[in-house]
């Protein structure tokens, strides 16, 4: 076992109680509004405030006058590829050292997102904000008596000049901790450095059964697997986070929607003490967290690294598209995300879409990508009602899932309906033929209630007949991320596949491989 550690968790708890208390009485108008312009400020004299005019910027008005909506390609063709990776008081003062690389999960594309000291220290203190709503919250709390085992990427960083670095964000994280941190953290730097997904997660339920773990975090479907080698080296037959990790206080997730995975977690923890915490953590910044409950939505961080604005979701691709701030937002409505950053990122479109469901203090779910909307049809589904709709119609059957992704099939005679094709990896290792037609229809009956457009499309076969299920065996979709050399940390399987030669590929890749569930009578 582990040797005993100094638990500063009630010492903690006092800071935690005045940061709490200071963000319940915080302004959100007024600290987004001091955060840009003190941003706007700051970056007068480089070479993207200089062709913005940004030293006569002084409302968020202006601001918006002044800067156009862009996205990663914009930012690249006009600031950053000619001095690549040299980026010198070109859209931030200084020079950029890091650059934290996107998953790209959808269209395989990497993009490289700067990453300064500022928000190396912003994302610390929201780092510190989430802890701080768990001690307040749980007052018994000693979470600072164990590790906290973080199940992120290689921490190792490809050098692409001199002090100018590159890797996932959370090796870029993992490299910069400061020193007096690792007596509480995991994993230790030379498995941190491992590229090898599979023999990283191994050791580290190794390490996980000798140690006394009292937080975990990771993508879901990544947890899984680590859990899933935990319990078969603990030789146990269920995933009982009590006997697993007797001293687990606090599951800290993020990266993908949890609704698919928020049945089985909840069985997980039914012996643990523990709490869940949800997070919104992104290359361009920590964007929000859980603040309360599941239902209530993430809490923006407001006053440290990030200005916020907000676009309807169907006008962002349009030239004079609106753009809302916490001065003006609308609950209820589909925004795209858009930031402003300590990093250099200014009106910068990340691709994910958010709805607000609470004005004061403000809180929004991800309803899901820009690029993850399916409309091949018309049917314009978005995230967030995919998810909606296969999570229930697998509760219903009285099951649940590990990953699922869609695609779409296009007719080659225009007169004849399309489908979707959804391939879902459900953690049962049967699942029965009547299950299966049941699972179909209670997803398309769902998809028609959460949107009008699929049911107009789905009335008498009108350009979209019924879904087809493929139902793939336990760990299908991690032998298919491991081919692609796409296994663990922020890599995640994408919810939409909208390139028919990908979907095709992964298809028959299953096929192939033999992934695809036997019907129960075989």
């Amino acid at each position: 076992m582990s040797m005993a550690i100094f638990d500063p968790t009630s010492i903690f708890r006092l800071y935690a109680s005045r940061r709490v208390n200071k963000l319940n009485k915080l302004d959100p108008v007024a600290a987004q509004e001091k955060l840009l312009l003190g941003m706007v400020r700051k970056c007068s004299a480089t070479k993207f405030g200089r062709a913005h005019n940004f030293s006569s910027i002084k409302t968020v008005r202006d601001f918006q006058r002044a800067v156009g909506l862009r996205t990663y390609e914009d930012f690249w063709l006009e600031f950053w590829k000619d001095s690549f990776p040299l980026l010198e008081h070109c859209s931030w003062p200084g020079t950029i050292p890091f650059f934290a690389l996107t998953s790209g999960t959808t269209t395989g594309t990497t993009k490289y997102i700067p990453f300064t000291r500022e928000m190396m220290r912003a994302n610390s203190r929201a780092g510190l904000d989430l802890l701080s709503f768990h001690v307040v919250s749980q007052i018994d709390s000693t979470v600072c008596s164990g590790k906290s085992l973080m199940l992120g990427g290689s921490s190792d960083l490809n050098e692409l000049a001199p002090g100018i670095h590159s890797g996932d964000l959370s090796g870029i994280v993992t490299q910069n901790m400061p020193a007096w941190v690792s007596p509480w953290s995991l994993p230790p730097r030379s498995i941190g450095l491992m590229k090898d997904w599979e023999k990283k997660i191994t050791l580290l339920a190794e390490i996980a059964v000798r140690e006394k773990i009292t937080a975990i975090s990771g993508v879901p479907s990544w947890l899984n697997l680590f859990l899933a080698r935990l319990t078969e080296l603990k030789g146990v037959q269920d995933t009982d986070l009590g006997e697993l990790l007797p001293d687990l206080q606090l599951l800290i997730h993020g990266g993908v929607s949890f609704m698919p995975y928020r049945q089985q977690y909840e069985r997980f923890l039914q012996n643990s003490n523990a709490e869940m915490r949800e997070v919104y953590p992104a290359s361009e910044g920590f964007i929000a967290m859980a603040d309360g409950s599941h239902h209530q939505g993430l809490r923006l961080c407001l006053d440290h690294g990030l200005f916020y604005e907000f676009v309807p979701a169907d006008d962002v691709n349009q030239v004079n598209a609106p753009r809302h701030w916490l001065q003006n937002f609308e609950t209820d409505l589909n925004y795209a995300l858009v930031v402003s950053s300590c990093a250099g990122l200014w009106s910068y479109i990340i691709g994910d879409t958010v709805r607000f469901v609470n004005r004061h203090p403000p809180r929004l779910i991800v309803t899901g990508r820009l690029s993850y909307s399916l409309s091949v049809f018309g049917e314009h589904l978005i995230g967030e009602e995919l998810e909606t709709a296969v999570t229930s119609a697998a509760a219903e059957i009285g099951c649940s899932i590990n990953d699922y992704t869609v695609g779409a099939v296009v007719p080659q005679d225009p007169l004849s309906p399309g489908t979707h094709i959804f391939l879902v990896e459900f953690s049962q290792s049967i699942i029965s033929d009547e299950q299966q037609a049941d699972f179909v229809t209670l997803l398309d009956e769902q998809l028609g209630l959460l949107n009008d457009d699929y049911q107009a499309h789905r009335a008498e076969g009108y350009g979209l007949s019924k879904p087809r299920l493929t139902c793939l065996k336990p760990g299908a979709f991690e032998a298919w991320m491991k081919g692609r050399g796409k296994l663990g940390g922020q890599h995640k399987v994408p919810r939409v596949v909208l390139d028919p030669e990908l979907f095709g590929s992964l298809q028959k890749y299953m096929q192939d491989n033999n992934h695809e569930a036997l019907p129960e009578s075989s």
